[in-house]
């Protein structure tokens, strides 16, 4: 497959873009594969592509039920971030950070990573003291943090309402942190997997596991009115919001819940907010898309529930106070909300681990974290899906720490709560 580049940009326009390849080749399944990823979003086929790059293994298949990114690669708001406390975090954000930093070139696909910058705003006392303690746990893992006083802040954001209803009293900055463009990560790793020649399935459902002693032997797929078996050595489930569901369908439970997380968009403006600006006293998070549109993020339903719908009540939930810090929304016409499913643990940290059915493995649980981890949540997986034993970075996120209590607590960390 060509890459893309100036030269072919200039060509196919020259032509009214009627020459491009098709992005990904439809290959069929077949009978026997060395790894199947079942989840075509961006943490799978990331696994996918670092399997077949950096472990040259090259028999491989990810298995989507609809189509690619189209769960909560495509449901989230895009930030990139790795300011979280704990040390096991760290690790694996920074690293996502630092592939996201090459993503663009590597994967010869434009990913739109903007390192705008993420601010953490404060607006009182205890924010003060929460912000203090993260940017020092955050230094001490080597990775970039900054306080601003109130002046920086109103210099860096000068559409921010500084002295309201919530004034601004300070905020924490991570200038490496900001957005990148959902749909073409999940694409980029595609086409570059497939490049690499891993098969690519998509409206293909695993409706079951093929386990025998103990031991997973494959997975059954439905494509069409088809029943198909296919065989595999190991078995990576990644399917975000459904691992819960998926787990059952093998045999055991997943100490996971799951909620609708509600976002919106508004209609496009002019550039008005340079950075990704988060509070957690207000419960919001708001950025603007390289389209205009302001991209504003809130809590979860307070339910348990699968449904990927907006909430009526959650709309002045979420627009009450992003009104109070940024008056001139209260004109905006807001013009879609979505949510999507997010599966969360105890200690709000992801499960990348081995399960009880040998050569089955899950990573999922990573409540409102997920797009921000996708490079390095893939790179680890696929590492331990390769190897013996599980990557030294994903070791601390195992099942077993809700048995031991070794628990990776980032309940602080979202910029909302859930």
């Amino acid at each position: 497959m060509k890459n893309y580049s100036i030269f072919s940009l200039v060509k196919e326009s020259l032509k009214y873009h009627e020459g491009w390849q098709n992005a990904l080749p439809n290959r069929p399944l077949k009978d026997k594969y060395d790894i199947i990823i079942i989840g075509g979003g961006g943490h799978g086929l990331a696994t996918a592509y670092y399997l077949a790059k950096k472990h040259n293994l090259k028999n491989i298949a990810v298995i989507e039920k609809g189509w690619l990114g189209g769960g909560n690669t495509g449901r989230n708001t895009t930030i990139v971030r790795s300011n979280y406390t704990m040390d096991e975090s760290a690790k694996i954000y920074e690293l996502s950070v630092k592939l996201f930093e090459g993503l663009s070139n590597e994967l010869n696909y434009n990913v739109m990573f903007s390192q705008r910058g993420l601010l953490h705003i404060a607006h009182n006392v205890h924010d003060m003291q929460e912000i203090g303690r993260r940017g020092h746990a955050i230094w001490l893992n080597g990775i970039d943090s900054e306080y601003l006083n109130p002046k920086q802040v109103s210099k860096m954001v000068p559409t921010l309402n500084m002295n309201g209803r919530y004034p601004v009293v300070g905020a924490l900055l991570q200038r490496r942190g900001g957005t990148a463009r959902h749909d073409a990560v999940a694409w980029g790793f595609a086409r570059a997997a497939s490049n690499l020649g891993v098969d690519i399935v998509q409206h293909a459902e695993v409706t079951k596991f093929l386990i025998k002693n103990g031991k997973a032997q494959g997975v059954e797929v439905r494509q069409g009115k088809e029943l198909k078996k296919i065989m595999a050595g190991r078995i990576g489930v990644v399917t975000a919001g459904h691992s819960g569901v998926m787990a059952n369908m093998a045999g055991f439970r997943l100490p996971i819940e799951s909620f609708p997380l509600q976002a919106l968009v508004s209609e496009p403006l002019k550039p008005i907010i340079d950075c990704v600006i988060m509070s957690n006293a207000v419960h919001v998070y708001v950025s603007q898309s390289d389209k205009g549109e302001l991209v504003v993020g809130a809590g979860s339903d307070p339910y348990i529930s699968y449904s990927q719908r907006g909430a009526f009540n959650s709309i002045e939930h979420i627009m009450s106070p992003l009104v109070e810090l940024f008056p001139f929304v209260s004109r905006l016409k807001m013009l879609r909300q979505w949510a999507g499913i997010v599966d969360v643990t105890i200690d709000r940290s992801p499960i990348i681990a081995k399960t009880p059915v040998e050569n089955l493995f899950f990573n999922c649980g990573w409540g409102t974290g997920g797009f921000k981890a996708t490079p390095g949540s893939g790179y680890v997986f696929a590492s331990s899906l390769a190897g013996k034993e599980m990557d030294p970075i994903a070791k601390p996120f195992s099942i077993e720490r809700f048995y031991t209590g070794s628990l990776v607590d980032e309940g602080a960390a979202a910029a909302v709560a859930h």
